[in-house]
């Protein structure tokens, strides 16, 4: 079994969402309202300047100081990996949205495919059934996005350790299913599809991809489990379930609960500090 580092003098980092109980299976928990604001500013125009610069959103949807700012980064999971100077390289968001009662509760509501008059309803019809299909199965829902890394770190393993440690985050939640809505620049949905996402299902067939204007490009909603990732990539994800528990988790206000044994498909194991990885850089 090939161990995953976290090299280069990379370090992952947790800023959960600025309300949220933080469960106490996350052992370095650090209560600083400061560096999380810092941090997630840092993450925004790291983010809002990858995005313009590939021209998914316009330079004048970002804020002054050259943030990508969106109601549900106060309200999501991040995932960061910083260098070695402490600055933010990659990102990936949970947004956790069990409490949904239907699909107008959503985020992913406002999507250009959500307001198609030819694949609309399919859409709406498929998400609900996968928010039921949570229900079923005692299991989170939510929606994965905000995913960029910088451009320095392309072509080396970035961009898959960021969502492989994100599958590792939602094992340590207690198991969460959901939505990544996923653009063709970067082959970025090919590589969500290689790391275990499918497509959305409605009536038995494919909900195939879509042009967004608004983003300008190709994309396509996949469904996830974070129970089922592919089992290539299966030891790589318990073991950086394992490095998240140890950490840093930057919250912006105190406050703990009690961790009951939710953790859903495997056990956690205790690893040597460092890893190294056999895996091939995704290009």
């Amino acid at each position: 079994m090939g161990r995953f580092v976290v090299g280069d003098g990379m370090q992952l980092v947790i800023l959960p969402p600025s309300r949220t109980l933080v469960s106490n299976i996350f052992r370095n928990v650090e209560v600083d309202r400061r560096r999380h604001d810092e941090l997630l500013a840092q993450m925004q125009r790291v983010r809002g300047r990858i995005y313009a610069a590939d021209g998914a959103i316009r330079p004048q949807e970002l804020t002054a100081d050259g943030r990508h700012k969106v109601p549900v980064d106060e309200l999501s999971w991040h995932v960061l990996s910083l260098d070695g100077d402490g600055r933010v390289c990659a990102c990936l968001r949970y947004l956790e949205e069990k409490s949904a009662r239907g699909f107008d509760d959503l985020w992913v509501r406002h999507s250009a495919l959500a307001h198609s008059q030819t694949l609309g309803w399919k859409f709406r019809r498929a998400v609900e059934a996968e928010m039921v299909r949570a229900r079923q199965l005692q299991l989170g829902f939510g929606e994965v996005g905000g995913w960029a890394v910088a451009e320095e770190r392309r072509g080396t393993l970035e961009p898959l350790r960021i969502i492989l440690a994100t599958y590792g985050l939602l094992e340590l939640l207690g198991g969460c299913a959901g939505i990544a809505t996923a653009t063709f620049r970067h082959c970025s949905a090919a590589i969500l599809r290689r790391i275990g996402l499918a497509s959305l299902l409605t009536g038995g067939a494919e909900l195939p991809p879509y042009y967004d204007p608004r983003y300008g490009c190709k994309m396509q909603v996949l469904r996830f489990d974070s129970r089922f990732p592919n089992p290539k990539y299966r030891d790589w994800v318990v073991q950086l379930s394992s490095l998240l528990t140890t950490a840093p988790v930057i919250c912006r206000a105190a406050g703990r609960e009690r961790f009951h044994e939710a953790f859903s498909g495997f056990r956690v194991p205790t690893l040597e500090p460092a890893f190294h990885s056999q895996l091939v850089p995704i290009a």
